[in-house]
């Protein structure tokens, strides 16, 4: 019994056996009817804005011993499961699907088979069809608030969209940036190109880089981008300012040179674009530091800060404008010098004994250094309330230098005072020379002189016109020693009338220290000569000699007789005018007269020319007269403007007959 039931259960294992191997060479011919490379053609969105679409594959390479294509099926299902588009048999050798057009939006799902000789359906292959063309709401763009520094990045958050979201949901945000004149996110009507999002991680991811915008105001435009592709009917804008610009800093009160004393700074900051305005911790300030101490910042557009103490004093200062630009690394940098002490100052120890009158002091300062443009010496009496007297002062460095005209005052003791500056302004006096000892000075300070000049012991002096005198004297010191080989200087004061007022000469002494000049022949004169001293030598002068140049008139007569009651005599002559200046009008002459031996009587005054002729006929009618020889002359009177002295001219004789 065992080993029949074995035997059964062998042949029924074999009949099984056949059983199973023809199902799977049909299970096999079934799955060589699949479609191969199954595909839903489209773009780089997975939703479709378009409701059209298009499905490929590509026909299964079946075997002789398989099963051959005679027909295609298709069908569309909605986003439940149900039929939207009912299945259709398209020819065996159809290899797309094109203009499918679903019922509304959504996910569809196409399924397409194939089908072999008898009747024997292939597996289904699915693809998803998906379809929006709905527009998301409107995307505001948020910009930062107030301005950006010119180098930090623009960020900008998008708003979500407004409303119901589109089924294929939001894709991403799509930016543009302009300075106003009005671009736009994707250059499409209604849909953006794929690329054309700038975000495209979904809803929330909705903060962009602008980059490194622009100084100025930039124009920022978004729109909300859906699955498919489509954008916001509305593109809205923002406004994102850019300020790329350092605020400028100045600083007041910091002296040009040095300060006499502590000064107080204000750093002043502006900014033409995003100002300075303070708005807190975060806002604008203005910083001022001294000395490398910690910084005194103040909020919006002025910090101050006092520097005190000698010295020099290094000053920074900067400010951080309301958009964050910021210089701290590089400040702006100044230097306050300060010194509150006056220079010293001191005459010479001691007098050069050979420019006795040269008046020196020395200025030192330790900090700023003397002033080199300002400084003074005086001088006044000594031991006298009388105020100082300036003396044209010279500064050069650390030098005052004067000169005393000691000739120009009475003998006696003087006492100076020098005054000096540095440069921040401190002044000091001192009436002391380097030794400590008072500048006291006594007069005459130089060896004292003695000169004399004169015509040879006569004053006044008459000299005839037009010719020429010897004025002569002699220099020397106050113990009557000559001094030669020294200049004097001549001088001729002339008086009214003359063609020049002065003249002055200048010659040199002889080895005994007498001089004499040869006056030039001209009016009548004052003279006097001068001695203008040397730097050991004191001044003189001599008393002024009066030189009277008597006027030069000549005349004659047409004849030397006269007939009674017959032609007249012709007087006629000229009046010099050597050194002066004759009126137009002319000079008048008196024509006298006389019997020897008797007084000059006028019997006509006449006027010359401009060249100081003049000429007059005289007629003889008295028969006393007859016989008598008479004498004739010019005389040339005092008159008003005539720099010469009275005088007639040489007599001529007449004798009446």
């Amino acid at each position: 019994m065992r080993n029949r039931f074995s035997s059964v259960i062998a042949v029924l294992t074999l009949i099984a056996a056949a059983f199973v191997g023809a199902d799977d060479a049909r299970a096999d011919q079934l799955a060589q009817l699949r479609p191969i490379d199954f595909r839903v053609f489209g773009g780089e969105y997975t939703w479709h804005a378009d409701n059209d679409f298009r499905l490929d594959w590509g026909r299964p390479a079946v075997s002789e011993e398989g099963l051959p294509i005679v027909a295609v099926h298709y069908r569309v299902r909605d986003p439940a499961g149900a039929i939207a588009i009912a299945e259709a048999s398209l020819p065996w050798y159809t290899t797309h699907i094109e203009n499918i057009h679903l019922p509304g939006r959504g996910a569809y799902t196409a399924d397409v088979w194939l089908e072999g000789p008898g009747g024997q359906m292939g597996p289904v292959t699915s693809g998803e069809l998906r379809f929006d063309d709905a527009r998301p709401g409107a995307a505001q763009p948020l910009a930062p608030a107030g301005w950006i520094a010119g180098n930090a990045p623009a960020l900008v958050r998008i708003e979500h969209p407004a409303g119901a979201a589109p089924v294929s949901g939001i894709y991403g945000y799509a930016v543009s940036v302009d300075r106003g004149a009005g671009s736009v996110p994707c250059a499409g009507p209604d849909r953006c190109r794929p690329g054309e999002a700038d975000l495209h991680g979904g809803v929330d991811v909705d903060t962009v880089s602008l980059g490194v915008l622009p100084e100025g105001v930039n124009v920022v435009r978004a729109v909300a981008v859906s699955g498919s592709g489509m954008r916001s009917a509305e593109s809205r804008s923002a406004i994102v300012r850019v300020d790329a610009t350092l605020p400028t800093t100045v600083l007041d009160g910091a002296p040009p040179g040095w300060a006499t004393g502590p000064v107080r700074l204000t750093a002043r900051a502006a900014d033409a674009m995003s100002g300075m305005t303070a708005s807190g911790p975060s806002g604008p300030f203005t910083a001022i530091a001294v000395d490398g101490g910690v910084p005194r910042t103040e909020p919006g557009g002025t910090a101050t800060a006092t520097v005190a103490g000698e010295g020099s004093h290094s000053v920074v200062f900067y400010a951080r404008d309301a958009a964050g630009n910021l210089r701290e690394e590089a400040p702006s940098r100044a230097t306050v010098r300060i010194d509150e002490s006056p220079p010293r100052v001191a005459f010479a120890a001691a007098q050069d004994p050979a420019d006795p009158e040269r008046i020196e002091a020395t200025v030192s300062d330790a900090l700023s250094g003397p002033e080199r443009a300002r400084g003074s010496i005086a001088v006044r009496p000594s031991r006298s309330q009388q105020p100082f007297r300036p003396l044209s002062t010279v500064t050069s460095g650390g030098r005052l230098t004067a000169r005393w005209d000691s000739d120009s005052f009475p003998a006696g003791n003087y006492e100076f005072r020098a005054t000096a500056y540095d440069q921040a302004g401190n002044a000091a006096g001192s009436d002391r020379r380097s030794n400590g000892v008072r500048m006291v000075l006594t007069n005459p300070l130089k060896t004292p002189t003695a000169l004399t000049g004169g015509f040879g012991g006569q004053s006044p002096r008459y000299q005839r016109h037009g010719s020429r005198v010897v004025y002569t004297g002699r220099l020397t010191s106050a113990a009557g020693s000559g001094l030669g080989r020294l200049p004097v200087r001549i001088l001729e004061t002339f008086v009214a009338g003359a063609h020049s007022p002065r003249r002055a000469t200048t010659i040199e002494t002889a080895v005994d220290g007498s001089f004499h000049l040869r006056l030039a022949a001209g009016p009548s004169r004052l003279v006097e000569v001068v001695f203008a001293g040397t730097r050991t030598l004191g001044r003189s002068g001599s008393d002024g000699s009066r030189l009277r140049v008597l006027s030069g008139v000549r005349m004659h007569a047409s004849s030397s007789s006269a007939r009674i009651g017959g032609a007249p005599v012709v007087f006629s002559g000229r009046l010099g005018v050597t050194g002066a200046s004759m009126p137009a009008s002319g000079r008048a002459v008196e024509l006298q007269f006389r019997i020897p031996g008797g007084k000059w009587s006028e019997f006509r005054t006449v006027q010359t020319d401009a060249r100081g002729r003049f000429r007059y006929p005289y007629s003889f009618s008295d028969d006393d007269s007859r016989g008598i020889r008479f004498q004739f002359r010019a005389f040339a009177p005092a008159q008003d403007g005539w720099p010469y002295e009275p005088a007639g001219s040489k007599p001529v004789f007449v004798t009446g007959r």
